[in-house]
């Protein structure tokens, strides 16, 4: 077994392991961590725990202290750098006549290096640029471009539901989403309904696939056969969240659908939700 503590560096971001080397910081506590890219200024998301050896990347980097009112006076120093940082990072990038967006800049907490993330279309050369904000800045400088999701995760707003981003709000990592989920849970495949704000598919389709997939699981689909109290018929409709089937009986084909519960039937033969190549290629773009 190893003790770990967990630690994430954005207000809700990806959650890392660290070795606690001897301290006992509490969730909410702040801490002077190692890692990869230098000393770097966390929050404490869970305190110390013992987890299976297998279930970490050793070694692990250590806590370093915990954090001091000169550490917090320098984290804001940082911000505010960030922010002059960013409006020099525009400045810059219209002079060299790119097309991309300037989304954040992030000085790491010793100030070895400054990250400027970006959005754009089509791959940039951005060669010139660094050197130009290196010859300001006079230190380590690193481009990232970043994806959509990526973007509305640190920019933040209102979904379509009128609540902050899932993103911004709680999510620490982006689940994979499909059209096939969307599909599966009878929305409909019109890009403005099942798009979020970033123009792909919304996060929240995730949230209640394994209940869609379990009822899928038990519920008979269009096209199913099925024995019924009143013989054998096809679903030709059904609800997967009342559980309510209509069936065109064999023996009555022209008469109205029967209207029954899924309890109420034996399946023959199951079907499945057919999701069309050509809708499939349509949205592809979203996903």
């Amino acid at each position: 077994m190893a003790t770990i503590v967990g630690v994430r560096f954005k207000e809700v971001g990806k959650i890392y392991y660290f070795d606690p080397n001897g301290l006992d910081p509490k969730p909410r506590d702040k801490v002077i961590v190692e890692t990869a890219r230098g000393t770097e200024f966390g929050e404490v998301a869970f305190g110390a725990r013992e987890i299976e050896q297998e279930s970490i990347t050793s070694p692990l980097k250590r806590v370093l202290r915990m954090a001091t009112e000169r550490d917090l006076k320098t984290l804001e120093e940082n911000r505010e750098k960030e922010r002059t940082a960013y409006e020099i990072g525009v400045k810059k990038i219209k002079e060299h006549k790119l097309q991309m967006k300037l989304v954040s800049v992030e000085y790491t907490f010793d100030r070895s290096k400054i990250l400027f993330y970006f959005t754009a279309d089509n791959r940039v050369d951005f060669r010139e640029l660094v050197k130009d904000l290196a010859a300001v800045f006079r230190t380590r400088i690193e481009l990232r471009q970043i994806g959509v999701r990526d973007e509305s995760k640190i920019v933040g707003g209102l979904g379509v539901c009128g609540r902050p981003f899932c993103c911004k709000s709680f999510l620490g990592d982006f689940q994979p989403v499909s059209v096939k989920m969307a599909k599966e849970q009878n929305l409909s495949l019109s890009p403005t309904k099942i798009s979020g704000t970033c123009g792909r598919l919304m996060c929240c389709l995730k949230y209640e696939q394994d209940a869609y997939e379990h009822l899928l699981r038990v519920t008979p689909k269009n096209g199913a056969v099925v024995e019924t109290p009143e013989g054998r018929g096809v679903v030709v409709d059904f609800n997967l969240l009342t559980g309510i089937l209509k069936v065109r009986l064999d023996k009555r084909p022209e008469a109205a659908p029967l209207v029954i519960s899924r309890k109420q039937v034996k399946l023959v033969k199951d079907s499945k939700i057919q999701v069309d190549k050509k809708e499939l290629e349509a949205l592809k773009e979203i996903e």
